[in-house]
């Protein structure tokens, strides 16, 4: 990579900003600004400036992700519980150009049944979930891979 960062929207869904309120034994104890702080510290150490967003609204998620497809912008997408239903954020990832890695805290497969079907994984890059706070950050050592790869294709 080059010395200058390559920005990646690192984008989470609804309830991830009270991760402090949420099951520690499932989100951990760290809350959002603190989720924030590592994803951004591993992003630098991984070439990547990190633009880390939260929003509880489906339209903002959207938005966001029309913005990163108009930039051609890696993403790393923590849709939440939108994971499971939201068709349309299905859609707004699918017109990205760049790498999209889904990203959970939780493994969703462990849990509820509900929480088994991703309408997100099938149109994403790949799918990282259940380590955590590490989850973004294997996402990025992945994106970092999938960037060199393709430059050095180029």
């Amino acid at each position: 990579m080059s010395s200058s960062h390559a920005k990646v929207f690192v984008l989470n869904g609804p309830n991830l900003g009270r991760l402090d309120l949420r099951n520690s034994s499932i989100y951990g104890d760290m809350n959002f600004e603190k989720l924030k702080e590592f994803i951004e510290i591993h992003a630098r150490e991984s070439g990547f400036e990190a633009d880390v967003r939260q929003s509880d609204s489906e339209t903002t998620l959207i938005t966001w992700l029309h913005e990163a497809a108009d930039a051609t912008l890696p993403v790393i997408i923590n849709p939440a519980a939108f994971t499971h239903y939201s068709y349309a954020i299905r859609d707004a990832v699918e017109m990205l150009k760049g790498p999209v890695i889904e990203v959970h805290l939780s493994n969703p497969l462990a849990r509820e049944e509900f929480r088994h079907t991703s309408v997100i994984s099938g149109v994403v890059t790949g799918t990282i979930g259940g380590f955590g706070p590490d989850s973004y950050r294997l996402a990025l050592i992945a994106l970092k891979g999938i960037v060199e790869k393709v430059s050095f294709n180029l």
